[in-house]
């Protein structure tokens, strides 16, 4: 990949402190981001080693910035986004990437129905995996159109286990994080800013997941996925290289590094899981024919 596909960009990134945040914080410091801001609510020390790291591969002492803010608190998202443009002057990518998973919804171990749940645990899953999303998104936009140029990425998940038994409340959030990014990709037409979806494609092997479900799905010859495979695919993303796309997703599994930039995103990239509109829209994008390999998942 060109190691100045972001050159001159500068960034946010939710959850940056560990697995596929982290991993994604170090690739824009390699494509050349002149500024990435990693937050997180619960690991101050995570993000200013993120933060830590990302001036090692940048080469330079203010790349990174690690900004506490809890996702769920609309005023901590805001004081995110302006404390990330006071130190960088401006606001070109923002990657929803926090969030939380069926481990917080249910008793430690139990993975039942959804009469089963914690209530207080269905409030933080669905306050972080939608709230924050659209508290990070509604304080990023106007600096995201102020500078004419801006990525939003949604980080999702399969969608043939969105509606799976004994998976509510994560896999419904992640639905609604779908329909958010063709709804708000349509109210950015004519900006200059792009709202797209990313999916790791599979079980990732990162600290979201219950205790021992990584050693476990490995034991079973089931496929783990390491976090710095969403890496390379959520950079091209970011970059200029993807500006025919909004309101689509795409599948790291299908990144191929050895095709040009473009050819790789394309490849990766799936059909919208709603089905496709019957009323006419200005952004049909999510629902071209697919020159791609991966089937949507």
């Amino acid at each position: 990949m060109n190691g100045k596909l972001l050159e001159g960009k500068f960034a946010i990134i939710t959850g940056g402190g560990r697995g596929m945040g982290r991993a994604m914080a170090r690739a824009f410091a390699e494509a050349g981001a002149a500024g990435i801001c990693v937050t997180s609510g619960s690991s101050p020390d995570e993000i200013r080693e993120t933060a830590d790291e990302i001036d090692r591969l940048s080469g330079r002492k203010d790349t990174g910035l690690a900004v506490t803010a809890d996702v769920r608190d609309a005023s901590a998202c805001a004081a995110a986004v302006e404390q990330a443009v006071a130190r960088f002057g401006a606001l070109h990518i923002l990657v929803n990437n926090a969030g939380l998973g069926m481990k917080n919804a249910q008793p430690e171990g139990a993975r039942g129905p959804f009469w089963k749940d914690l209530s207080d645990g269905w409030e933080k899953v669905m306050a972080v995996n939608i709230n924050g999303p659209f508290h990070m998104a509604k304080a990023a936009a106007p600096h995201l159109i102020a500078a004419g140029w801006g990525r939003v990425i949604n980080i999702s998940k399969s969608a043939d286990s969105m509606h799976e038994g004994r998976n509510s409340p994560y896999g419904p959030s992640k639905a609604a994080v779908e329909a958010m990014t063709i709804s708000w990709a349509q109210d950015f037409l004519g900006t200059g800013v792009t709202v797209n979806t990313l999916l790791p494609g599979g079980f990732t092997a990162t600290t979201f997941s219950r205790p021992g479900a990584v050693e476990s799905a490995r034991k079973a010859g089931r496929m783990v996925y390491e976090p710095e495979a969403i890496a390379p695919l959520a950079a091209a993303l970011a970059s200029d290289a993807s500006a025919r796309y909004s309101g689509c997703r795409f599948d790291a599994r299908g990144w191929d590094a050895s095709l040009p930039v473009e050819e790789a995103i394309e490849r990766c990239r799936t059909l919208a899981i709603f089905p496709r509109p019957r009323r006419k829209r200005e952004l049909m994008a999510g629902w071209e024919p697919l020159a791609g390999v991966p089937a949507a998942t």
